[in-house]
């Protein structure tokens, strides 16, 4: 006798149809929790960069008894503090071709210039600017919680109170407020690259007012049609590091984390710190520890942090 062959049955079109539903669920659900764990992992290499660069100041300090100075060459094109941190960050061979007796652009700076460091860059910033700008940069040097960044104060305004700004020696010792309530470093994105469009988060404006305060300023930027594209400032922000300039790796604390930067000339800046993690900052103070920082910071305390004798009590941030 004949044995009967079983069939097997095929799937339905309906069964098909549910479980290409549920594997879209699946990848619906779990796609989040990857992008939330690659940005955890770019957000911790950023700390990392953070305390890198802590370390860096503390050694440079040990050896010249002060923080990387800025514009000590005179010109209008000054070398970045960034530059003398080179040898404390395993950078060594790059810190031996930087001309510091020249302007960041001139023809002996070309190789530093056009040096990209991972160092200085936070992995959570795609950034759009184009490489020909040279060495992008994330980390920025606390000016201060005032609207100008020099040693003499602009049109009458209060000299900087950071820890980096034109032509000037800071030492731990100036740093009255304590190490550790004083912000020494913050992220901030890169622009866009182009005046012909508008990024509120990253683009520096230019308002064409003349605040006398921070309070000022903070109103009057805040003000600013962004929509305006005559009122673009400046869009190559973050590049490249080895020049020493606002827009490069500088900001003040008179706008809250995460608002606009905006530029008030003559000599009237207001550089906001900014990122791509979300709620707020990661900054390093100049005790060497990295802190996350929330956008809802108290903005008195915020501006506090930035000032590095001002007698203020930080409380709980």
């Amino acid at each position: 006798m004949k044995k009967s062959l079983s069939r097997r049955s095929a799937f339905t079109l309906i069964e098909l149809l549910v479980v290409i539903a549920i594997i879209a669920i699946l990848v619906a659900l779990l796609l989040p929790a990857v992008q939330q764990a690659r940005e955890a992992a770019r957000r911790t290499q950023c700390k990392n960069n953070l305390k890198q660069l802590g370390i860096a100041i503390h050694n440079y300090h040990d050896t010249y008894n002060c923080i990387p100075i800025a514009d000590v060459d005179g010109s209008s094109n000054p070398v970045s503090a960034h530059a003398r941190l080179l040898p404390y960050i395993e950078q060594d061979n790059l810190y031996k071709v930087v001309d510091f007796n020249v302007p960041y652009n001139h023809a002996n700076n070309t190789v530093a210039r056009n040096t990209e460091l991972p160092a200085f860059r936070c992995p959570s910033d795609p950034t759009r600017l184009p490489a020909s700008i040279g060495g992008r940069n994330n980390y920025y040097w606390n000016a201060g919680s005032g609207i100008v960044m020099y040693s003499s104060g602009a049109t009458g305004q209060p000299a900087s109170n950071g820890i980096v700004f034109h032509n000037t020696r800071i030492r731990f010792n100036d740093i009255t407020d304590g190490l550790s309530n004083t912000a020494g470093m913050a992220e901030k994105l890169t622009g866009d690259g182009n005046n012909g469009i508008s990024t509120p988060l990253v683009d520096t404006y230019r308002p064409g007012t003349y605040p006398n305060t921070p309070d000022e300023a903070l109103q009057q930027c805040n003000a600013t049609n962004v929509t305006d594209l005559s009122l673009q400032g400046y869009s190559n922000v973050g590049g490249p590091w080895l020049q020493q300039y606002h827009s490069t790796n500088q900001y003040n604390h008179v706008l809250p984390p995460n608002g606009r930067s905006c530029m008030f000339p003559p000599g009237r800046i207001a550089t906001t710190a900014n990122s791509q993690h979300t709620g707020g900052v990661q900054i390093l103070l100049c005790d060497g520890s990295v802190r996350f920082v929330t956008e809802n910071l108290d903005l008195k305390v915020w501006r506090s942090l930035g000032s590095r004798d001002g007698a203020e009590i930080n409380g709980d941030f």
